[in-house]
């Protein structure tokens, strides 16, 4: 009985071992890819705005008079689309990490592919045309359509629901925004 117990003792703490080591690197260089990471004192937001609570470190950016702009029209887009204020806290945080709210024109070498606009759309992936995709209530209304498809979408995590319409090559990075993306939301939805 010893020998089994001991070989499962030590079977776990393999386990554990590796999983550090491979994680470990993989943590390490997620955090090195955030833009600007700051200390968030935790904002108290209702049950539809954060539901599951954020998810990791909190990122948060200063946002010029074009990005307030630009949250404003996901707003607007998303109260167009008929629907609530947790649609726009998972627009705008994926907008935040696609594009840090920046209404993006094709970068060239800098671009991934030919993504475009608030959302990082892609004109040959069918999310519209150039003009379409970087008109900010078309590009919002075109995530929302394809959130709306996410069956279950407001019981997910933020960041899965992004992921899922987005498929990004980094889908653990829209939870970053949550809190951001919440108290934007808070603060311009009944204005």
């Amino acid at each position: 009985m010893n020998t089994i117990l001991r070989k499962s003792i030590l079977g776990i703490a393999g386990l554990a071992f590796t999983g550090g080591v491979f994680a470990g690197p993989v943590a390490a260089h997620a955090a090195d890819t955030t833009a600007s990471v700051k200390p968030v004192t935790a904002t108290v937001q209702s049950d539809k705005l954060i539901p599951h609570g954020v998810q990791g470190t909190q990122s948060r950016i200063d946002l010029n008079d074009e990005q307030t702009k630009n949250v404003k029209a996901i707003i607007a887009a998303t109260k167009k689309a008929g629907m609530d204020e947790r649609a726009a806290v998972v627009s705008i945080a994926t907008a935040l990490q696609e594009s840090k709210l920046e209404n993006l024109g094709h970068l060239g070498d800098r671009n991934d592919h030919d993504s475009q606009g608030l959302f990082q759309q892609r004109p040959s992936s069918g999310w519209g045309t150039v003009e379409q995709i970087t008109d900010p209530e078309y590009s919002t209304t075109a995530f929302l359509k394809g959130l709306k498809q996410v069956d279950g979408w407001q019981d997910m995590p933020l960041t899965k629901a992004a992921q899922t319409v987005q498929v990004s090559a980094y889908p653990d990075h829209y939870a970053q925004w949550e809190q951001q993306a919440a108290d934007l939301v808070a603060e311009h939805w009944n204005k």
